[in-house]
């Protein structure tokens, strides 16, 4: 994922822009592939692994004219739970301790500037979360739960009492009601945690999601790629917004 660290939402658009141009590029270098998309419109190659994914991210950065860390930071959403089976993250041909995965996570965090690291570990996985969030926050990065967390105040408040994260992804579709995700982002601002807003996997060109990512006053907004309609839309309401209002888009970490 891709975090323009622009001052305004049209900067940062224009910036990730660029960099997806650049990426298209290489992956058509590198791999002899045209732009694949995936799901939600990010690019699909067949990376050989892990640090070869975010070392073309990197490389895609700056060959858009960025620095990486400086104008444009990198965030990644691991997904744990799909590789967690009887205690061990089966990863890349390798069984490892939620103690070596945690370690494992941080030496990307350091190389790659990552500064939001989502679902690091398994969703049911909660003795481990504590450590997890103490590494990763002297490194800048937030300690980020989606599958862990589910928009559920039950599940917030544990997280909170337990010190397990620093920030809520926001899904209303996950919790079911706007009233329940304003009780989610009530407990999360109480920890004076981060919330990013965040769309669906399968979405409509509704963009109401952009208002109330600005009325509830979210740090990050995460909808997709600037080049699905149903994507760009969310993006062109907060540019509306941005030219309506001179509503200020803070920098990260804002």
């Amino acid at each position: 994922l891709l975090v323009p660290l622009a001052p305004t939402i049209a900067e940062g658009l224009a910036q990730v822009d660029a960099v997806y141009r650049a990426a298209e590029k290489l992956i058509a270098r590198k791999y002899n592939q045209r732009s694949l998309k995936a799901d939600e419109g990010g690019l699909a190659p067949p990376f050989e692994g892990i640090a070869t994914m975010l070392a073309d991210a990197a490389e895609s950065v700056a060959a858009a004219g960025y620095t990486l860390g400086q104008d444009v930071a990198l965030a990644v959403d691991v997904a744990s739970s799909h590789f967690y089976e009887a205690g061990h993250y089966h990863l890349a041909g390798q069984r490892l301790t939620a103690q070596e995965m945690t370690a494992r996570i941080a030496d990307l965090v350091r190389q790659y500037h990552i500064v939001s690291v989502e679902d690091a570990l398994a969703e049911d996985d909660w003795p481990h979360w504590p450590a997890l969030r103490s590494t990763l926050a002297p490194l800048n990065a937030l300690t980020l739960g989606d599958d862990f967390l589910c928009t559920n105040p039950v599940r917030i408040r544990r997280a909170i009492d337990e010190k397990c994260a620093d920030a809520l992804l926001l899904k209303v579709n996950q919790i079911g009601t706007l009233t329940e995700a304003a009780e989610a982002l009530r407990l999360a601002r109480s920890a004076n945690w981060r919330v990013t807003v965040s769309a669906r996997s399968g979405e409509t060109e509704d963009d109401w999601l952009a208002d109330l990512a600005v009325g509830w006053s979210a740090d990050q907004i995460k909808v997709g790629s600037v080049r699905q309609s149903e994507r760009l839309a969310k993006y062109n309401r907060l540019l509306e917004i941005e030219a309506a209002t001179g509503w200020p888009v803070v920098a990260w970490p804002g």
